[in-house]
């Protein structure tokens, strides 16, 4: 098996990891003391990054590994990498307002449906031969 979907899962995680640790900086930065997780916009963007991350890998490292597996490591990694793009792209524009949070959404978004969608079509050409 191909190295390259591992290390776009690991990305991943690195990835989550660091949007966690944003929260606990936002906490201190604009005073919101646990477990509160209304009361400052600003807050509640940075801590909105997290949560909809954990809520988007739920499908994207299942959906990697069976289109890597199914399909192809190369292009699976090659999707996955653009997921992990869009999500810091979401990140990054969602922290400034939640306006910005558009492009990225929908570049994570459509790699996401793509493994998804393929890894399907995959599993179903493999039952066939």
């Amino acid at each position: 098996m191909s190295p390259y979907p591992s290390l776009v899962t690991v990305s991943a995680l690195i990835l989550y990891f660091v949007v966690t640790i944003n929260v606990g900086i936002a906490r201190a930065k604009y005073q919101v003391p646990v477990p509160q997780t209304t009361g400052n916009l600003d807050f509640e963007r940075v801590l909105r990054v997290q949560q909809n991350t954990l809520e988007q890998l739920a499908l994207f490292i299942p959906a990697l590994w069976l289109f890597s597996t199914y399909v192809s490591p190369i292009w699976g990694s090659a999707l996955g990498a653009a997921w992990i793009v869009g999500r810091i792209a979401y990140a990054w524009g969602y922290y400034q307002a939640a306006e910005k949070r558009g492009p990225g959404f929908a570049i994570s978004s459509l790699s996401g449906m793509v493994l998804i969608l393929g890894s399907l079509v995959g599993i179903i050409l493999s039952m066939v031969k």
